[in-house]
């Protein structure tokens, strides 16, 4: 029994968080647990069991990924209620955090047994961390926009508004169409944070207006390679004098659903804003 397990004869559940790229950024409260598992539920068990040989550790290795977490949880209860400990891993990073294990995490905790979390890497804080943005202490993290762009616009839209840093990851592939949107979205004055590869070889991370972006990722074709963590400045504060912060945000999410004079009428009704103030700010939230 590991010297963090509730005593009682059931066993618990270790969130063990493990490096993003760089292999000595593990805890060592991290290395006693995957030491002492007897199972370790891991997101890909060829990148854990590469972590294990690293530090000459082995253990009993079963797949936990987004395709059969629901089905893998039963079996790791079990063994969970006869006693035996589980350390659950992802790839990089925290599990749960726009990674598997948050549907484990909460069927353990509904049969009653102990969830231990272990902190440790996480790549949105690691960049934001390094980004020096003023609003990075209070900031959203999104974790991946969808991948068809006009639902990852939409989902920019009520975004609009909100005068926090926003934190999304994004894939290689995808990162200029991404950026595309978010100018769209957003507009082209706020700052952008492009954290690439963090702790590992070819880390960069580079601040530039959203209106420059394009441009430089398409300065050189490595600047468009590895994972991404993306920081973008919060709204600043709203310039339609008379419009109130509940009557714009209304506004933004009755444009998703409705045509433009539709949802102008339908938000000046509700609120009791003016239809003209309303319908400027709706043409240009439609940009």
């Amino acid at each position: 029994m590991h010297q963090d397990q509730e005593k009682g004869g059931k066993g618990a559940l270790y969130v063990v968080a493990t490096p993003i790229g760089n292999l000595r950024d593990i805890t060592l409260r991290a290395l006693d647990v995957l030491k002492s598992a007897e199972i370790i539920a891991a997101e890909d068990t060829r990148n854990t069991a590469h972590l294990l040989g690293h530090y000459g550790l082995s253990a009993k290795l079963v797949a936990l990924h987004e395709h059969n977490e629901r089905a893998a949880s039963p079996k790791l209860i079990e063994a969970l209620q006869a006693g035996k400990t589980v350390a659950l891993v992802s790839d990089a990073g925290t599990p749960g955090i726009s990674d598997p294990g948050a549907i484990l995490v909460k069927a353990v905790r509904e049969a009653g047994l102990p969830v231990v979390p272990l902190p440790g890497p996480s790549a949105v804080i690691c960049a934001l961390s390094a980004s020096g943005m003023e609003a990075a202490p209070h900031f959203l993290f999104y974790g991946f926009l969808p991948s068809k762009p006009g639902n990852r616009r939409k989902a920019l839209v009520p975004l609009q508004s909100l005068p926090y840093t926003l934190a999304f990851y994004e894939a290689p592939h995808r990162i200029v169409e991404t950026v595309a949107d978010l100018l769209a979205v957003l507009g082209g004055e706020r700052e952008i944070t492009f954290a690439r590869e963090l702790t590992k070889l070819f880390e960069n991370i580079h601040t530039c207006k959203l209106a420059d972006a394009p441009t430089w990722l398409a300065g050189d074709p490595n600047r468009q390679r590895g994972e991404f963590v993306v920081l973008v400045s919060g709204a600043p504060p709203s310039e339609e004098e008379g419009i109130s912060e509940e009557a714009r945000h209304m506004l933004q999410l009755l444009l998703t659903e409705l045509p433009l004079k539709q949802a102008v009428k339908l938000a000046a009704e509700i609120s009791g804003e003016k239809k003209n103030a309303l319908y400027e700010l709706a043409l240009q939230l439609k940009l």
